[in-house]
């Protein structure tokens, strides 16, 4: 079994070679003196290296309010082990983290790195991050509005995995067209990052080692995962489940609009309007007396007239039947936009 405090011997952090004495000191001149991004890693790698066997972590607060949850660091080792393993990441690679520490997906960066032996730089979180480094990198974690603002240089990485945020079809045709090594990931801070990926190029939603699928009454995806957790963890995703170790996600349970007795995917028609609004952008149910409900679209941007032909890409029951224009989205403090019927 893995030991948390072991420190590869090839691990470098911005160059410099560390050991866990030394990672400890940083992380003290970090807190003392850094900039809020380094204060965060100075944290964390403090309560990596105490004596607890478990660790908090902060959710994202996508589908509710952000809460403390306990994962143990032993399931982060194993969690981070299938990542290297299924991307054949050997020690020695480029890596860098420019996602906040202050998540599991930053948190997930530097486990990584220190127990595999990585070559790892640390850049500020911003949606540009490597806008000004001509460095290659053998494997970067991305959000999809990082990924969106790197273009230019996204060749840089031949490992790219976007997480966070659903990937819109116009972003993987760009990224497709410019012949990227490219994955969307799909997991939650509960299964400690990503537990199942896809290339760009798949519809399909692979599983990670030792991990694999099953459904609930309501087609919900529920995840085993034993190294990361001894339950089942069941999820709110609806998905169409190939076979235990594949899915193709449709959408959360808690967002599907029934109208008339048809069950609309806010998620998937999202990914066919991507390409045709250029604004900030999401589906949502809106009570209804006839339907029960029907499908309203929120963007975020002053009043204008859309094109005509915007929602040609949709079939009749996805056509929205009333569109709402608000100056700001509300985000979680990851940045994800927060759903809800506007007032």
């Amino acid at each position: 079994m893995a030991d948390y405090q072991f420190v590869h011997p090839q691990f470098k952090l911005n160059g410099f070679s560390f050991t866990k004495d030394d990672l400890c000191r940083v992380a003290y001149a970090y807190i003392k003196e850094g900039d809020d991004y380094e204060k965060a890693i100075g944290l964390f790698l403090l309560n990596w290296f105490d004596e607890s066997l478990t660790i908090q972590v902060t959710t994202s607060g996508t589908t509710g309010p952000p809460k403390k949850i306990t994962i143990n660091k032993q399931a982060m080792l194993a969690s981070a082990a299938a990542t290297s393993t299924y991307f054949k990441l050997a020690p020695g690679i480029h890596a860098l983290l420019c996602l906040s520490v202050q998540f599991i997906a930053g948190k997930m960066m530097l486990v990584r790195a220190m127990q595999g032996g990585w070559q790892l730089d640390v850049v500020k979180p911003s949606v540009s991050p490597i806008k000004n480094r001509a460095k290659p990198y053998d494997f970067v974690a991305m959000i999809p509005m990082q990924v969106s603002q790197s273009l230019k240089q996204i060749k840089q990485i031949k490992t790219l995995l976007i997480g966070g945020a659903p990937l819109s079809n116009r972003l993987r045709d760009q990224l497709v067209e410019l012949e990227v090594q490219a994955y969307e990931s799909y997991g939650m801070t509960e299964t400690i990052t990503h537990i199942a990926v896809k290339s760009i190029h798949e519809p399909n939603f692979n599983a990670l080692p030792g991990v694999s699928f099953a459904l609930n009454e309501n087609q919900c995806l529920r995840i085993s995962a034993p190294r990361i957790s001894t339950d089942a963890i069941q999820t709110n995703d609806i998905v169409d489940l190939i076979d235990a170790k594949q899915f193709r996600f449709l959408g959360r349970i808690d967002t599907v609009i029934n109208s008339g007795g048809i069950k609309l995917f806010p998620e998937l028609i999202e990914q066919k309007l991507a390409a045709q609004l250029p604004q900030r952008f999401y589906i949502i149910g809106k009570p209804n007396e006839e339907w029960g409900e029907q499908a309203l679209l929120v963007i975020e941007s002053a009043p204008y007239v859309l094109p005509a032909n915007v929602f040609d890409c949709l079939n009749k029951y996805e056509k929205p039947k009333e569109i709402i224009f608000l100056p700001h989205f509300q985000e979680t403090a990851s940045g994800k936009i927060i759903r809800k019927l506007p007032d």
